[in-house]
């Protein structure tokens, strides 16, 4: 089964080609069918999610996978949320993980509460008319780290702390971290509703 994954995130294609693999699904990248960004106007991860998921099956005439995932602190009211790609422009640094990371770091710096979740919500459509989508989230709790450690891994990874490994994400094995990340929890539960509903 084909699916494509409307995203451009070259870490996100690899990480979930690795967690889909043992269903026999190939993911391919929207980028490689030229197929653009899609909106992603919402304040919600499912909405936007949805969105890019009907955005890639409309213009390919596949079925397509979306992933929508972000950062929620506690101690900002659950930002940066949706906009957690986007972060660091917020305080004047281009777009890009590490500067993502440093704006975080250099914002958390007088906070107690360093508690942190990472969301994903992945949502599966046969059809960009489907009605009947597939929807399934993942969480990661954990805390924000005083400095970033470890070199696995993409976005927040080396500031997320773990307290069940006692290590961030960026520290653990790829496939540990798969098996307990955000984006790995969804994924499992998105291949269970994969099999009871589509194969």
């Amino acid at each position: 089964m084909k699916l494509v994954l409307a995203s451009n995130n070259a870490g996100k294609l690899a990480e979930l080609q690795a967690l889909f693999a043992p269903l026999g699904v190939a993911l391919i990248a929207q980028a490689s069918l030229g197929i653009g960004e899609a909106e992603e106007p919402f304040h919600t991860f499912v909405e936007n999610a949805l969105a890019k998921a009907r955005h890639a099956a409309q213009l390919s005439g596949l079925p397509a996978l979306a992933d929508d995932a972000g950062l929620c602190v506690d101690a900002f009211g659950g930002q940066p949320g949706v906009d957690t790609a986007f972060y660091a422009t917020r305080f004047g640094y281009a777009k890009s993980d590490s500067n993502n990371v440093r704006a975080l770091l250099e914002q958390m710096a007088p906070h107690t509460n360093r508690r942190a979740t990472l969301v994903s919500t992945l949502v599966a459509v046969r059809s960009a008319q489907d009605p009947e989508p597939l929807i399934a989230v993942g969480r990661a709790v954990g805390e924000i780290t005083r400095e970033p450690m470890g070199d696995n891994g993409f976005g927040f990874d080396p500031v997320l702390y773990l307290p069940q490994f006692g290590k961030t994400f960026a520290q653990l094995p790829v496939q540990v971290k798969n098996a307990h990340s955000h984006r790995g929890k969804a994924a499992q539960q998105m291949l269970v509703l994969m099999r009871e509903h589509w194969l």
